[in-house]
């Protein structure tokens, strides 16, 4: 029988293996767990967790065949959305998290040893600055994120990572309009095209979400992004 998490990933044609399924609940654990003594979400409850985290990471297969992707970078990760998720639904992902809160690297770091992955590596710090480096700038097949951030602000973070030909896909709430206008002289300028929204409810829940497709057309000039904090607080418009 089915659990609801089950259900709702078959409705994305997502099917765990046992050793998947075994690797979300180990993840639900630790998260639990580690939340007793930092603040990594507000949500702790199991069938909240898999909806709002679980689900949600993985509801990127509406927008992007993630068969096709061998890299991932995911700024902002925080408690390791969606990133970590992904990573566990389909294994041969490259996957790199940053964040820049050192608590959460060393949970996220705890995680993937719990759960045995290979291929994920940890970043601590700020996305504007592993961006200058060339380990890291244009890379990436995707770019993810969850953040709270206005598009233009996330844009001049994420777009620097991903080799043209590549993606970077938003999580955002279900309103996009006035971001999207807003945001089209900076995507533009970091060398992106906004290719689609996709618009959605979570599978058996109120819950309406948005992901921006955001395709890189041209190198990101060299400029971009700019110092850190400056993305932020004056967003490119």
């Amino acid at each position: 029988m089915e659990n609801k998490f089950e259900q709702q990933l078959s409705q994305l044609d997502i099917r765990l293996t046992e050793r998947q399924k075994e690797q979300f609940h180990q993840y639900y654990e630790l998260l639990v767990e580690w939340n007793k003594v930092m603040n990594l979400t507000g949500i702790t409850e199991y069938d909240e967790v898999n909806e709002k985290h679980f689900v949600d990471s993985l509801a990127i297969v509406k927008t992007v065949d993630m068969n096709q992707v061998n890299s991932v970078i995911d700024i902002g990760t925080g408690a390791g959305f969606p990133g970590l998720p992904l990573k566990i639904a389909f294994p041969h992902l490259k996957v790199v998290l940053l964040d820049s809160l050192k608590k959460r690297i060393n949970f996220l770091d705890a995680v993937v040893e719990k759960l045995g992955l290979e291929d994920v590596e940890t970043l601590h710090g700020r996305a504007e600055d592993f961006a200058k480096q060339t380990a890291y700038r244009e890379q990436f097949d995707l770019c993810v994120s969850r953040a709270v951030a206005n598009l233009s602000t996330l844009s001049e973070y994420c777009i620097p990572y991903i080799r043209v030909g590549g993606m970077f896909v938003s999580y955002k709430s279900g309103t996009v309009e006035d971001e999207l206008k807003q945001s089209e002289k900076a995507v533009s300028l970091l060398g992106g095209k906004i290719e689609k929204t996709v618009k959605f409810q979570l599978p058996d829940t109120e819950i309406g979400r948005s992901f921006v497709k955001i395709k890189k057309i041209s190198e990101t000039r060299k400029k971009y992004p700019r110092k850190a904090g400056l993305p932020a607080k004056e967003p490119l418009s």
